[in-house]
């Protein structure tokens, strides 16, 4: 009943939002606010139809991006940087990939953090991480209830009202930071519904780091176990991982090398069913995203 009911509100938020500018050959931006998710705090969405969409028949695969604020619209991001995601998609249709529909969720303000950061690895801590994971998330842990809306009332909203392909093959999530770990999350909770997953500048530490250089081998053996317990066999799905050498990102190497070498000892190939990259001199930030987010794209979706 309370599934039925969000999916209702998703509609009738649909249906509100009117039209918006169409851009034919960049592509057209629809807004949908005020939308409800069983658990959670109210949810926005920014929906990017691709170039053609509406003068064919054709159907698409779908992407879905965190921070959905800081995708396309500098007046709308944080920060007045973006990811500029419709460019990026845009980019890789130029290298020959596929276009793809992009859902951007947007974060729910002083909720993100909670909403971002995965359940079942909360769950697995030890009492000291828990603490540490606590003080970031600064409330109760809601990505289970986020990853349920996004696969269950949210996809089904977003094929039944576009022309999708809805089969995990050709459906992805990105996100960047707490929205890299909510990326894995997803990937490895719901292998039948994300066929690929790019965990961009993934925040690791699951905490706010307090010196610099901070490392906690506790935590990446966390991650590392988390993995191992989750990841079973590649069938097919693609997996990105990286991060940059600077401001923040600088606390996120070591974690990335032991999650690396879990990856490395498991079935997975490299290169073929996973990545792992890092961008020297990159910031934790929208422009750093922006910049390699065709290479993103092109990988997740390129053919052999």
């Amino acid at each position: 009943m309370i599934r039925a009911a969000a999916r209702l509100l998703v509609l009738l938020a649909a249906l509100l939002a009117g039209p918006a500018p169409v851009r034919s050959d960049q592509g057209r931006l629809l807004e949908f606010e005020h939308v409800a998710a069983a658990g959670l705090p109210e949810q926005r969405l920014t929906v990017w139809l691709p170039p053609g969409y509406d003068r064919s028949k054709r159907r698409y695969g779908v992407v879905y991006m965190h921070d959905g604020h800081n995708l396309f619209d500098p007046a709308k991001a944080n920060f007045k940087k973006i990811w500029a995601a419709d460019k990026a998609m845009l980019a890789a249709m130029r290298k020959g990939i596929a276009p793809r529909i992009i859902v951007g969720i947007w974060a729910p303000g002083k909720d993100r953090q909670r909403q971002y950061l995965p359940r079942s690895a909360y769950a697995m801590a030890s009492a000291p991480v828990r603490a540490r994971m606590d003080a970031l998330a600064q409330g109760a842990v809601v990505s289970d209830a986020y990853l349920d809306w996004i696969a269950g009332p949210l996809k089904q909203w977003v094929d039944g009202t576009f022309r999708t392909r809805p089969g995990r093959d050709d459906t992805a999530m990105v996100g960047s930071s707490m929205g890299g770990l909510m990326t894995c999350y997803a990937f490895l909770e719901r292998p039948v519904v994300f066929g690929q997953g790019a965990c961009v500048s993934s925040h690791w530490p699951a905490a706010i780091p307090s010196a610099p250089g901070e490392f906690n081998p506790e935590v990446a053996q966390l991650w590392s176990d988390w993995f191992a317990a989750r990841l079973g066999q590649p069938d097919g799905r693609r997996l990105w991982l990286d991060h940059g050498t600077a401001t923040l990102d600088a606390f996120y190497p070591p974690y990335q090398q032991v999650i690396d070498a879990r990856l490395t000892s498991s079935a997975w190939q490299r290169g073929r069913d996973w990545e792992s990259r890092v961008y020297p001199g990159a910031e934790h930030e929208e422009n750093a995203w922006a910049r390699r987010l065709p290479e993103v794209f092109e990988w997740l979706w390129r053919k052999g």
